[in-house]
C-alpha cells in the first residue's frame, strides 16, 4: 500500500464513515449516538461547513481514518471525530491525522482546540498528550465521553 492521502470528506464517504466509526466505539464499548453526539454524521457538509471533515484514505479508496474540526466562535474549535481503524494504529497515521488538524485550525484562525473523549481510549489520550494538550475540567461533556482536553495554540 502506498501513502494514504488526507482529503475532505464528501457526502458519498457519510456511510462508511459512520460504519468505521461506529465500529471503533463498539470496540471500545462506547455506545454509538446518531441522535446526539453522532448527529454530526447525517450531514457532514452542513455540519463542518465552517471547519472540516477530513477522511485518510488508501489507495484503493478505503477509508481508513477519521478527523474533524467545529469552530465555536472566539477562536476555539473542537477537534471531533478522530478514529482510526485498528489495524492501522501504530503506524503514525493518527499522529499524521492529528496535526493536520492543528495546521488546519491554524489556518482557520483557531488559538485553543479543545476535544472530548473517553478514558478507554487511552492510546488516543496519549497522542493527544505527546502534542500538548492537557486535562480541563472547564466545561461539561456528552454522555459517553469523561475526559476534555485543550491545547493552546
Amino acid at each position: 500500500m502506498s501513502t494514504p492521502i488526507i482529503r475532505a470528506a464528501t457526502p458519498a464517504d457519510q456511510d462508511e464513515i459512520r460504519a468505521l466509526i461506529f465500529s471503533i466505539l463498539n470496540e471500545y464499548d462506547l455506545d454509538p449516538d446518531p441522535k446526539s453526539i453522532d448527529r454530526d454524521l447525517d450531514d457532514i457538509e452542513a455540519f463542518y461547513q465552517d471547519g472540516f471533515f477530513d477522511v485518510l484514505v488508501a489507495d484503493d479508496g478505503v477509508i481508513l481514518g477519521t478527523v474533524a474540526l467545529k469552530p465555536n466562535g472566539d477562536g476555539i474549535a473542537e477537534l471531533r471525530k478522530m478514529y482510526l481503524k485498528s489495524k492501522y494504529r501504530g503506524r503514525g497515521y493518527g499522529k499524521r491525522l492529528l496535526k493536520h488538524a492543528i495546521a488546519s485550525a491554524k489556518g482557520l484562525g483557531i488559538n485553543r482546540i479543545e476535544l472530548e473523549t473517553a478514558r478507554v481510549l487511552e492510546e488516543a489520550i496519549g497522542l493527544y498528550e505527546k502534542f500538548g494538550f492537557v486535562l480541563t475540567e472547564e466545561r461539561d461533556v456528552e454522555r459517553r465521553c469523561d475526559t476534555v482536553l485543550v491545547l493552546h495554540l
